[in-house]
C-alpha cells in the first residue's frame, strides 16, 4: 500500500512539473518565418520573407497566421486561394497617397500591394515565458521605386485561456518622414482585418455566422457591410464563427475606442472581416492603433462578447 501511494505521489509531482514547465517559445526559420509554440503545440506564425519581384504575390506583405487547435494546420489564410492578398492577421490600405523618389504625389495600394509593398526590416524585440509571449517587428511600406513612405512598428502579444482560447493583442505605430501621407480605402479593402483559411471559401461559407452588438447572433451565411448597412460603423466589437478542419471556431474582434473614428465594418461569409478608417500622417503626427482578437473553439453569446469588449476598453 505504501509503495502504491508513493507511486501516486511521484506521478502527481511529475505531472505537475510537466504542466508547469510548459511555456511559450519562439522558433525562427531565418529569412522565412518565426513560429510561436506553447510547449510542443504551435500557436501562431509570423511570415516575414522579404519581397521578391520574381515571386511578388507570395512575398509582398508580412502577416501573422494562427494555427488550428491541432497545432499543425492553419486556421488562417496565406497566399493563393480566394483573393490572394488576404493574409491571416494583416493591415493595409488600398488608397494611399505619398511622394515617390522624384517628389511626385502618387496613389499606391498596400492592401492589394499594387504600386507598393510592405517589407519586414527586423524583429525589434521578442519575449516569451510561461504566461505570455510578444514580439515587435519593424515593417516599411514602400512605393515600387523603393521609397519608404511609412515605417510601422507592429507588436503582437499572445496569451492562452484555460479553455484554449488564444488572445492576440495587436498594436501598431505608423510614422512618416514625408510631408504628408494619407491612408484610405473602403471597408472591404483597408484597415485591420482577419481572414480565415481558404477552406471556408471552398466548402464551409454557408456555415459562417456573425455576432453583432445589440442584435447578437445572426443566421448562417448572413452578412452586413457598410455603407449598405449604416449601423456597421463605430462598433466596439464583432464576432465571427466559422468551421475549419471539422471544428467550429469563434473569432472575436475588439476595437479600442482610442482608434481613429469613424470606423466602418465589413464581413464576408468566406471568413474575412474587420474595419477601416481614414487617417493622415505627417512627421509630427504618428498613427497609433490597437485591437484584440480572441480565437478559440468556444462559441460566444452576446453577453460574453460585451464583457470581453468592456474588459478591453478599460485597459490603458
Amino acid at each position: 500500500m505504501r509503495f502504491f501511494l508513493l507511486r501516486i505521489v511521484v506521478f502527481l509531482v511529475s505531472a505537475f512539473s510537466f504542466c508547469s514547465a510548459e511555456k511559450f517559445l519562439w522558433i525562427d526559420k531565418p529569412g522565412k518565418f518565426v513560429d510561436l509554440a506553447y510547449g510542443k503545440k504551435k500557436i501562431a506564425r509570423y511570415v516575414y520573407q522579404k519581397m521578391d519581384p520574381k515571386n511578388r504575390a507570395q512575398t509582398y506583405k508580412p502577416f501573422h497566421h494562427i494555427y488550428q487547435d491541432n497545432g499543425k494546420d492553419f486556421l488562417t489564410k496565406g497566399p493563393g486561394g480566394k483573393y490572394t492578398h488576404h493574409r491571416g492577421i494583416y493591415l493595409g490600405f488600398s488608397k494611399c497617397t505619398a511622394f515617390d523618389k522624384t517628389g511626385k504625389v502618387v496613389n499606391v495600394d498596400t492592401w492589394h500591394c499594387k504600386r507598393a509593398y510592405q517589407v519586414h526590416e527586423g524583429i525589434i524585440s521578442q519575449k516569451a515565458d510561461k504566461e505570455n509571449a510578444s514580439h515587435t517587428v519593424k515593417i516599411t511600406w514602400r512605393i515600387d521605386d523603393g521609397t519608404i513612405f511609412v515605417t510601422e512598428l507592429r507588436k503582437l502579444s499572445f496569451s492562452l485561456f484555460p479553455d484554449k482560447t488564444i488572445q492576440v493583442d495587436f498594436e501598431s505605430t505608423l510614422s512618416t518622414n514625408q510631408e504628408k501621407v494619407t491612408l484610405d480605402g473602403d471597408p472591404q479593402h483597408a484597415g485591420f482585418q482577419f481572414r480565415a483559411s481558404n477552406e471556408v471559401a471552398e466548402s464551409n461559407s454557408k456555415n459562417t455566422y456573425y455576432i453583432r452588438p445589440k442584435e447578437g447572433r445572426d443566421k448562417k451565411a448572413s452578412t452586413k457591410n457598410w455603407p449598405k448597412n449604416k449601423d456597421m460603423t463605430n462598433l466596439l466589437w464583432k464576432g465571427q464563427s466559422i468551421v475549419v478542419g471539422g471544428h467550429r471556431y469563434t473569432i472575436l474582434y475588439l476595437d479600442h475606442p482610442s482608434n481613429p473614428k469613424p470606423s466602418y465594418y465589413s464581413e464576408r461569409d468566406y471568413g474575412r472581416f474587420g474595419s477601416y478608417f481614414k487617417s493622415e500622417l505627417t512627421p509630427l503626427n504618428d498613427l497609433n492603433i490597437r485591437y484584440r482578437l480572441l480565437i478559440g473553439l468556444k462559441e460566444r453569446n452576446l453577453k460574453e462578447c460585451e464583457e470581453f469588449s468592456q474588459n478591453f476598453v478599460s485597459t490603458k
